[in-house]
């Protein structure tokens, strides 16, 4: 019974985990997302082979963790590689379709009075979508659709308490309700004179308008009809002058450029000159934190591995830091160090701008992160103390080694090799530890006047952050690229610890 009871529990949670998942697939290649939605359907139908056949019992446990994997691991690094070769920035969100679509339709000028009317929005006995236009200035009226304008006679007119027309025959007005459910009437361009139309400005107000840019979508061309001058893609993601490479139009698409954002790494100075000074402060900052908090927690652990009256309670006051949520932390320190209202200045009697002056800023970092740090490694190193065997101590003792050649020769080789990989993973951690340098100080102090977006305390995620969203111009572009960047050093120099640890050969 216990048996059955398992499978059908297990296929009505597969059937509606395959339902969700299936809804999932078709909203996704409804909107085009043709990788997301073929990964959904693999998962899916992977999770049905899996876990209602016996081709593989293992599998059942990694099958789960495989998804995630690739869905939250792999498929955001590759996104990031993608984006990193293209130019894909401020004015240069959407694809090109788009792009064309835009550029056209800012590509038009008003009339040289800037002539505006009074307009009321409805339909044609056709069902066609109409204006119907007040032209009070020179009491004329007419009703105006995509391909027509048609006079109207003012007695034939219904007007309102403003005198703006607002039924006319062969004309209905739209409801408020009507118009705010569907905006496509604001997109139309209604016939006015010529080479001239009015274009839907408000619900009750239209301008008149002409279009400046033409495109020939057989030469891919873009053409000011009045001043003759041509624009051309240049394959750059922009409409670019011929003749002119500079004068681009706006919008532009997202466009391949290959590996020429991870050139500008190196010969835009720009870009140069702060990423090579916040890599240097980021490196030492990740350095300085694992060593201080390590040195740290292995110092009180020690202290607290001998029997001593009141141990449980100091182990417990220790770890309180580890123990309170760390953005509470960091924001209680950030107002201790205010240079107006912090406790550090009240109880110095002093005005110290702590956050001012990069080293102090860069002091105060390291500080904050030793406090949030120590516990963790104390707790660790407790442990592997305990784990170390006694009797390498006394045979070390016995031989008259003394406690300083115990520690040196025994007890940290023991130490560093139980715990390379938890001391690299804290070097990966606050190599990116973006939450302490964020609430923190922000990355500052930043020189904003000089045009600089790197601070003194930005490390290169938050340097990324910036690129990316903290400033009026966001390059993602770039900012992909410096993440490659950044996971590639991490990766890099965590493969060659856990080597030279040879943590990995016990897995072999």
């Amino acid at each position: 019974m216990r048996g059955k009871f398992a499978l059908v529990a297990k296929i009505i949670f597969l059937g509606i985990t395959t339902a969700i998942l299936a809804l999932l697939t078709e909203s996704a290649f409804a909107q085009k997302q043709y990788v997301i939605g073929s990964f959904i359907l693999v998962a899916a139908i992977a999770l049905n082979i899996v876990y209602l056949t016996s081709i593989s019992v293992p599998f059942k446990f990694f099958l789960p963790g495989i998804l995630f994997f690739f869905a939250f691991v792999i498929a955001p690094i590759f996104f990031t590689a993608q984006m990193s070769g293209y130019k894909y920035q401020t004015g240069n969100y959407i694809d090109k379709a788009a792009a064309l679509e835009q550029v056209i339709s800012l590509g038009a000028q008003p009339d040289a009075q800037g002539t505006t009317f009074d307009i009321t929005v409805g339909r044609t006995p056709s069902n066609e979508y109409a204006i119907l236009v007040s032209d009070i200035t020179n009491d004329k009226y007419f009703i105006s659709t995509p391909t027509q304008r048609i006079e109207v006679v003012k007695a034939a007119a219904t007007f309102d308490a403003n005198g703006v027309a607002i039924s006319a025959p062969g004309f209905k007005s739209m409801t408020a309700d009507a118009l705010a459910a569907n905006d496509a009437y604001s997109k139309i361009r209604y016939k006015y004179e010529g080479d001239y139309y009015i274009a839907i400005e408000s619900q009750n107000a239209g301008g008149v308008f002409r279009q400046e840019l033409s495109y020939s979508a057989k030469t891919g061309i873009l053409t000011n009809v009045f001043t003759g001058a041509t624009y051309t893609d240049n394959h750059r993601g922009n409409f670019a002058k011929v003749g002119e490479p500079s004068v681009l139009l706006s919008p532009g698409w997202r466009a391949p450029i290959w590996f020429e954002n991870y050139s500008r790494l190196v010969t835009d100075q720009k870009v140069r000159t702060p990423l090579i000074r916040v890599f240097i402060w980021t490196f030492s900052f990740a350095v300085l934190s694992v060593l201080s908090t390590f040195a740290l927690g292995l110092l009180l652990a020690m202290s607290l591995n001998r029997p001593i009256r009141g141990r449980r309670l100091y182990r417990s006051i220790l770890i309180l830091p580890y123990a309170m949520p760390s953005v509470m932390s960091i924001l209680i320190w950030a107002g201790m160090f205010d240079s107006d209202f912090g406790a550090v200045n009240s109880i110095l009697h002093t005005n110290i701008h702590w956050f001012q002056n990069p080293s102090l800023a860069r002091s105060i970092v390291l500080l904050v992160n030793l406090w949030l740090g120590f516990p963790y490694f104390y707790l660790i190193c407790s442990g592997s103390l305990q784990a170390i065997p006694n009797e390498l101590l006394e045979a070390a003792a016995i031989d008259g080694a003394s406690p300083r050649q115990v520690f040196r020769k025994i007890t940290l080789p023991l130490l560093l090799q139980i715990l390379s990989p938890l001391l690299i993973a804290s070097f990966a951690f606050n190599f990116n530890n973006f939450n302490l340098i964020y609430l923190l100080t922000g990355g500052g102090p930043t020189q904003t006047l000089n045009g600089e977006i790197a601070g003194a305390t930005d490390i290169l995620i938050s340097y990324t952050y910036k690129i990316a969203f903290g400033t009026n111009f966001q390059d993602f572009g770039l900012a992909s690229a410096i993440s490659v960047i950044i996971f590639l050093i991490v990766a890099s120099i965590s493969m060659y610890g856990l080597r030279r640890s040879k943590v990995m050969e016990t897995f072999e």
